[in-house]
């Protein structure tokens, strides 16, 4: 399993990270730990949790990802084998300390919260999961408007959360930073706050990448690289949509789909997708190792974050880093993006 530095920090990683946000809805505690033994023996050392999970987001179950992974830790006592991303939450669910913003207060009760369930006194990779402010990677419905908000309310914000995150890493409780579901403009502003106040700057960020979303490679794609800021990428198959298990209208049980979180799937994403399956069939390839081994291709991604229901989808999953995709499936699938530039909200 290759390894990648992430950012400036130091920090190596796998380039597949374990993604856990079934565990405690889709996955009960022992599948997440066989998910974690079997990824370990594959050479993964990089996991991605937070307080949110597992998901959909709800009272009954938040935090649950965070618990099972602790109770692995205290089961095998191999916390250091792990290099451990987690979140902290934005504003919006009203049962995770009350739906507030991110600020001073909540960064502190937050963390805490996460360093009790995981078992543990340190967090290698700390994110904010999504802004305070109103932002597009969630849905295509919203257009940026700049009118009612407050620049400079938004700018105290950050540095006010930014400096609390550095108290936070001087006391040993979180080592890196990082972003999630961010922008360019925030992403730039949390770098440029670091440099003017000498505070840790952001390493990492989170956002969704894959066949059917790559507006990462418009815009951020070019921070990230004169930046040193590395993409793991969440989604590589679109939740599900790259294989193909909601064409034709079916929803199998037990799926995102079938839990009423498939806002992705539409009749052009699912156009797109069975052009993708196509380009795979036609090279002999698995079609979900294909998207997978196509993220692990460009040049600004740190890590690409997998989530499996079962075994057998997370060996299929990881076994994607030994793909190497043809020159000729590189341009199908660029010539594919262009037929299909934007298929997901």
């Amino acid at each position: 399993m290759q390894q990648r530095t992430l950012g400036r920090t130091g920090i190596s990683v796998s380039r597949i990270c374990l993604g856990t946000m079934t565990w405690g809805e889709q996955n009960t505690e022992a599948e997440g730990h066989a998910q974690m033994d079997y990824a370990l023996d594959q050479g993964i050392n990089f996991l991605d949790t937070a307080e949110l999970y597992s998901t959909p987001g709800r009272a009954e179950t938040q935090g649950s990802t965070e618990r099972i992974t602790g109770s692995w830790f205290k089961a095998n006592g191999r916390r250091d084998d792990w290099v451990v991303a987690s979140k902290i939450a934005g504003p919006g669910n009203d049962w995770i300390r009350g739906g507030r913003p991110i600020n001073r207060n909540e960064v502190i009760a937050a963390l805490d919260a996460n360093l009790e369930r995981l078992g543990t006194d340190y967090i290698d990779l700390y994110q904010l999961h999504w802004p305070n402010r109103k932002h597009y990677n969630f849905s295509g419905s919203w257009t940026f408007d700049p009118y009612g908000q407050d620049r400079e309310a938004i700018r105290a914000n950050l540095l006010e959360v930014l400096e609390t995150l550095g108290e936070q890493v001087k006391a040993g409780k979180i080592r890196a930073l990082g972003l999630s579901n961010e922008t360019s403009w925030g992403l730039m502003e949390y770098l440029k706050l670091a440099e003017l106040h000498d505070l840790p700057r952001m390493a990492t960020i989170q956002n969704e990448y894959n066949l059917l979303r790559r507006a990462f490679d418009q815009d951020l794609a070019e921070v990230c690289a004169f930046e040193d800021v590395d993409l793991l990428a969440y989604s590589p198959l679109a939740a599900g949509l790259l294989s193909g298990k909601y064409n034709d209208g079916r929803m199998p049980e037990g799926t995102r789909g079938a839990m009423g979180n498939m806002w992705r799937h539409n009749p052009q994403s699912e156009i797109a997708t069975k052009a993708y399956m196509t380009l795979a069939e036609q090279h002999g390839l698995d079609a979900c190792q294909m998207a997978i081994a196509f993220c692990l291709t460009r040049p600004f991604m740190g890590s690409v974050i997998i989530g499996a229901t079962s075994l057998d989808q997370l060996k299929s999953d990881i076994a994607a880093h030994e793909v190497t995709l043809s020159e000729d499936v590189l341009k199908g699938i660029e010539d594919l993006h262009r037929l299909y530039p934007r298929t997901v909200a």
